[in-house]
């Protein structure tokens, strides 16, 4: 069997550069070897290689498999394996939720990480069975409490804003999201781009993605539940701009 065609990304260019260059003399083609992975999807998609090994610190760090998303998406014939630390079995999940199709330990031998290249080429599972069941237990019984950062974007949240971020979650556009709160849809706008800004996120799946891959969105859903005002607001009046001298008819010039 020839070499993999592959490129090698890391949040350390010495990494990457060091494992590119001891596969160049076990006869594989590296492509590129490139840092950070934050921006590596454009490289890869641009290059096409066989197989992707994206190393991170990280794994269970929100936002850390999204650049494997869009890989997965623009270059689905990619087969990414990602090199990342002594794992939880979250981290694990989550880099197979985004569209890995393989895990290997950074203190892995070069054979190792060669032995899940070629699996991965071939479109197999490149992953120890112990840490498998451990994702697979994982995505099956995702965990419910949210993490350090979960709890920290829970805290910069009102209480509306956390019913926004639930509602977002379960698919409510604009409008049902005005009639569930019973305010207006002006005002349910305002409220999903305080949300959006205040984690840090560019859409509504990236809010949703990132509540759910932290434990927020149930911790969430019960804060707005323990929280939610005994009245609401009423849509018909919330933003009716000046008073009942403003009605057609009665302007005077």
């Amino acid at each position: 069997m020839g070499g993999v065609r592959l490129m090698v990304v890391d949040d350390h260019r010495l990494l990457a550069e060091a494992l590119a260059s001891a596969l160049k003399l076990r006869g594989h083609r590296v492509l590129a070897a490139a840092a950070p992975t934050s921006g590596s999807a454009d490289l890869v998609v641009s290059r096409a290689p066989e197989v992707c090994l994206f190393g991170t610190a990280s794994p269970a760090a929100p936002g850390a498999f999204d650049p494997i998303a869009r890989i997965g998406r623009e270059r689905p014939q990619v087969a990414v394996v990602v090199l990342g630390p002594v794992p939880s079995p979250r981290g694990i999940a989550a880099a197979f939720a985004a569209g890995a199709v393989g895990y290997v330990r950074h203190d892995e031998r070069i054979e190792g990480v060669e032995r899940a290249m070629l699996k991965a080429r071939a479109g197999e599972c490149a992953i120890a069975p112990q840490l498998l069941r451990g994702a697979f237990t994982e995505l099956l019984n995702p965990a419910v409490q949210p993490d350090d950062e979960g709890r920290r974007l829970l805290r910069m949240l009102t209480p509306r804003e956390a019913e926004v971020l639930v509602r977002v979650a379960e698919g409510e556009g604009t409008r049902l999201i005005a009639a569930g709160m019973g305010i207006a849809p002006s005002t349910a706008r305002t409220h999903v781009q305080r949300v959006l800004m205040k984690l840090g996120v560019g859409s509504r799946l990236e809010a949703a993605a990132l509540a759910a891959r932290t434990g927020l969105l149930a911790r969430a859903a019960a804060h707005a539940r323990t929280t939610r005002p005994a009245t609401t607001e009423d849509p018909a009046t919330a933003e009716t701009p000046g008073s009942a001298t403003d009605a057609p008819g009665t302007a005077t010039d």
